[in-house]
Order: C-alpha cells, then sequence, then structure tokens
C-alpha cells in the first residue's frame, strides 16, 4: 500500500501536526486537500507543498459548519474521485483549564472544533468509503484524554477523551467493512501553541518534545499500511518524562 495518489482531507492543515501531515503526504504523492478557519494559514501550506512539486488545495472553512463541511467533500468528490483518507486534526484548546473559571462560550468553541468537526467530516466522507468499501479515517486525540489533568484542563481533556471512543465506535460499527480508524495520541509537541499557555514551558524543555513531523510520519504509517491491517490506536509521547510541576502555578485559570 502507498499513499501516492491518494485524495486526502486534512483538517487544521495550517499549522502544527496538520502542516507537517500534509507535506509529509504531498512529499509522497497525495492529493492533499487542507482545511482551515484562517486562509491565510491554509494558503501559505499550500504554497509550500505546491513549491516542492506537491499538489494541494486549501479550503477556508471551520469544521464545525455542516453546511461547509458537506459542501467541501461534495466538491473533492465531483471533481477528484472519492476521499482515501481524512485526518481530524482540527482543534483548539481553551485560555482557562479550570472547571469553574472555564466560560460557556469556550466550552462549546473547544467541543465545536474538535469533536463536533470530526463527527461532521467523518459523516461527510463515509458514504463514499462504503459505496467503496475502503477508506481510512485518522483522528488526533491527546495524552490529555487518557490522563486528564490541569496541563490539558478540564474541557480539552473530556473532549480529547471523546475522540478516543468515537475512534473506537468506528470501528465496531464498521468492521464488516473495510474501512478502518485509527486514533493518534501524542504528549507535548513543540509547537507555537506553546506560547498560549498560562506559563510557556522554556527552550529547554520544548527540546525534549515531540515534534509536529514525528507526528506526521505516525500518520503516514498508518495511512500507508494494506487496508486490510489496522493500528487502531498509536499513543506518541516524549522519551523523557519531565517534571510540569514547576509550571502548574496560580496562572493556570
Amino acid at each position: 500500500m502507498t499513499i501516492k495518489n491518494r485524495i486526502c482531507i486534512i483538517t487544521g492543515g495550517g499549522s502544527g501536526i496538520g502542516r507537517a501531515t500534509a507535506i509529509r503526504f504531498a512529499r509522497d504523492g497525495s492529493n492533499v486537500f487542507l482545511v482551515g478557519r484562517t486562509l491565510s494559514k491554509v494558503e501559505r501550506v499550500r504554497q509550500e507543498i505546491e513549491s516542492a512539486g506537491g499538489t494541494a488545495k486549501a479550503y477556508e472553512i471551520d469544521v464545525s459548519d455542516h453546511d461547509g463541511v458537506v459542501g467541501m467533500v461534495e466538491e473533492i468528490e465531483r471533481l477528484h474521485g472519492a476521499v482515501d483518507l481524512l485526518v481530524n486534526n482540527a482543534g483548539h484548546s481553551s485560555p482557562h483549564r479550570r472547571l469553574l473559571s472555564t466560560p460557556p462560550d469556550e466550552i462549546q468553541s473547544v467541543i465545536d472544533s474538535n469533536l463536533i468537526g470530526t463527527i461532521y467530516c467523518t459523516q461527510a466522507v463515509m458514504p463514499k468509503m462504503l459505496d467503496r468499501d475502503s477508506g481510512t479515517i485518522v483522528n488526533v486525540s491527546s495524552l490529555a484524554g487518557v490522563t486528564p489533568g490541569l496541563l490539558g484542563g478540564m474541557i480539552y481533556s473530556a473532549v480529547k477523551a471523546a475522540i478516543i471512543n468515537f475512534t473506537g465506535y468506528l470501528n465496531d460499527e464498521f468492521k464488516d467493512t473495510n474501512i478502518r480508524a485509527s486514533v493518534v495520541i501524542p504528549g507535548e509537541i513543540a509547537t507555537p501553541v506553546m506560547e498560549k499557555r498560562p506559563v510557556p514551558p522554556n527552550a529547554d524543555a520544548r527540546k525534549t518534545m515531540v515534534n509536529p513531523e514525528d507526528v506526521a510520519e505516525a500518520i503516514a504509517l498508518i495511512a500507508g499500511l494494506p487496508q486490510k491491517s489496522s493500528i487502531p490506536e498509536l499513543i506518541i509521547r516524549p522519551t523523557l518524562h519531565r517534571d510540569v510541576s514547576g509550571e502548574l502555578t496560580d496562572a493556570w485559570v
């Protein structure tokens, strides 16, 4: 199995894991469709891919917009063919991490971008996958969904746990098909989002973290397996288990 000439949708494709995965897939000959809320970000990645000789298209879509997601998938299927691979990577955490301090709008936003978007995108690609009896869905979760705590925050941890559960559900409902679902569960990743933490990790701490390109390799491994084989769950975390207690100060509101 190869990912060459595959039709691949990658949400949250403008930065971090999404960007690294898009570049990795395009390098191996996939036809990549980048999805993001900020057009300038996904456009930059598209240009980066095409400058290197790859093929990509950018879509400015909020994945919690059901009609927008359905319209995008219908356009891709009409112009390019059925989707072979969906990487549900879009999502964000909340500025507030504690139960009593997190306002309703932050709760809803994290649910929408991480969970609702994952469900909508999966619903949109599934009919054609069923018609062809083939397809791969990779959902990006987090270790916060396995070991919840203040570092990930209340709502982010809960939603990432739901994504793990949703992946298991897909594999149960579609167990008699050649559609496979995998969940990638990363630990700390060295991306610019670390600057948004109440206490950003220092440069030495970030050197110990997983890089987005490492996660992209894990996703490529899953996607590149023969369709008869599946990796339902893959955890990728830093080898060094660093002490974060000094960062969990009263600044974590």
